[in-house]
């Protein structure tokens, strides 16, 4: 039976990883700095993620959320404890978008609204509510178009406050560093008049860390950088370190009640083993720290790069933007200098997101290669 033909594929086949590098079938290495769309957060093969998630497996790989499992409140304690967000309970479920579909069904059920605010470039999965608050037309089915959505510009607080103020949007969701889009980011005046906005109008305040979130950013979450307070935080891609695990922080005001959300996979005990292996991991390694550091020196090696017309993100979700489109130069990263990198809706907009682990060895290993890859061809005789 063939594949349903829906991804352009590159023509090499990893069957192995360590750390920040994969290794293909030929047994060729690859330094990985996409990370499978950030997924991959502690590393390749962490050790400590193999034996939690092999031990884990050995005893219960999964039973339903009808009965008792501690590893649930283990992890759910364990994530309060390094982001901070004390002021919340956690649901859980199975990748991004599942998150951000249960993120838009708890503010439709609390404020009995059904309109969303989001935001232009913005990107938030690909079921029913998620696609239809992307900024995707291609993507979006006539089905998924009923939903009531209104798109603006990032930025624009007068058009946000002119929709709040109409009375019928159940959320604002944003993304605080966009991923897909491209790694822009909303001003700190937009983001925190925005909370305010929410707050005065019972409109629910959704921060979208899918992508940013488990210190990639250089805090726990990116909306962190600013004075707000989101009502609902969804969770996903590095949560499980590639194993698919979702979640969605929700704050007290909003009550819960017996089947008001529910998930077949969501929560389960080897998930659990898997998320709780990334959370240690990130706090033994000091990995945030690393990240900010990692940053730092990479922005700093790239402001000598003449080609990179502006450096974008925070922490290790980076974008570096050029005045052509980056197709053919990540072409040539992957097959001739065997070196993942992403792409994005932007297409002049070369995306790096690596596993927290990485080096400045990793760092001055990618810009010598990209300094080839952008020099021009010798056509000398």
């Amino acid at each position: 039976m063939p594949l349903f033909d829906v991804y352009p594929l590159y023509d090499v086949t990893p069957v192995s990883g360590k750390d920040v590098h994969v290794y293909d079938d030929k047994g060729t290495e690859y330094l990985d700095l996409y990370g499978g769309h950030a997924v991959i957060s502690i590393g390749h093969a962490h050790k400590n993620y193999v034996d939690a998630v092999s031990q884990q497996v050995a005893r219960l790989g999964f039973y339903s959320n009808a009965v008792q499992n501690p590893l649930q409140h283990a992890l759910a304690d364990k994530l309060e404890t390094l982001s901070g967000c004390t002021a919340y309970e956690l649901f859980l479920c199975s990748s991004g978008a599942e998150a951000n579909e249960n993120a838009l069904k708890l503010a439709s059920f609390k404020t009995g609204r059904s309109r969303v605010v989001a935001f232009r470039n913005g990107f938030h999965g690909r079921t029913s509510a998620a696609v239809a608050v992307t900024d995707n037309k291609n993507i979006i089915a006539p089905i998924n178009a009923q939903q009531e959505v209104t798109i603006l510009d990032l930025n624009d607080v007068e058009g946000t406050k002119a929709e709040l103020e109409k009375g019928d949007v159940c959320a604002v969701i944003v993304e605080f560093i966009q991923g897909v889009g491209g790694l822009d980011q909303g001003s700190t005046a937009f983001f925190e008049e925005v909370d305010a906005l929410c707050k005065a109008n019972g409109t629910l305040f959704i921060a979208d860390e899918v992508q940013s979130g488990y210190g990639r950013s250089g805090k726990f979450f990116a909306f962190q950088h600013y004075n707000v307070t989101p009502d609902i935080i969804s969770i996903a891609k590095g949560m499980g370190n590639g194993f698919p695990i979702g979640g969605v922080l929700i704050h007290p005001d909003i009550e819960a009640k017996y089947g008001m959300l529910g998930t077949t996979f969501g929560g389960n005990h080897l998930a659990c083993a898997a998320g709780l292996a990334v959370l240690e991991t990130i706090e033994e390694e000091n990995l945030i720290a690393n990240a900010n550091a990692m940053s730092a020196y990479f922005m700093e090696v790239a402001k000598s790069i003449p080609e990179v017309k502006k450096i974008k993100g925070k922490g290790l979700m980076l974008g570096l933007e050029f005045d052509f489109e980056v197709g053919d130069l990540r072409k040539t990263l992957i097959y001739k200098h065997h070196i993942f990198t992403g792409g994005a809706s932007n297409k002049k907009v070369l995306r790096i997101l690596p596993p927290l682990t990485l080096t400045k060895a990793h760092i001055d290993q990618f810009f010598e290669a990209l300094k080839l890859a952008l020099a021009p061809v010798n056509t000398t005789v």
